[in-house]
């Protein structure tokens, strides 16, 4: 079984990983979600949500944009990150277990802008 989580707001993804209003997981076995859940973002400070993530037992984390500082955790937890994701949340992840959403490497800079991610 994999997980993957998706950085979301109104079964959306968002633009900005730690300013999400939740994270949409869904659960999966050969390439088949087979369940999915929604939890609300616990909030955003650095370092805490990868963590928080990884506890919850996720293999992949999908966004929009995202800091370094987050990618470079996920990526010491074997965690994959995909950025540069946009359209409905389950349409995304149903695309990462295609194999057809690749990340862009799309990495938010200004955190203080958090409208301005993606760019």
């Amino acid at each position: 079984m994999m997980k993957i989580a998706v950085a979301s707001e109104n079964g959306m993804v968002t633009e900005h990983f730690g300013h999400c209003e939740s994270f949409t997981i869904f659960d999966t076995e050969k390439n088949q979600i087979i369940k999915s859940e929604t939890i609300a973002n616990p909030g955003h400070k650095p370092g805490f949500l990868p963590n928080f993530l990884n506890d919850k037992g996720v293999n992949v984390i999908i966004s929009g944009g995202m800091g370094s500082g987050a990618i470079d955790i996920f990526n010491e937890k074997g965690i994959e990150v995909i950025v540069g994701a946009r359209g409905d949340a389950k349409a995304v992840a149903e695309l990462y277990l295609q194999g057809s959403l690749k990340s862009t490497g799309s990495v938010c800079h200004e955190h203080q802008y958090h409208d301005e991610c993606g760019n």
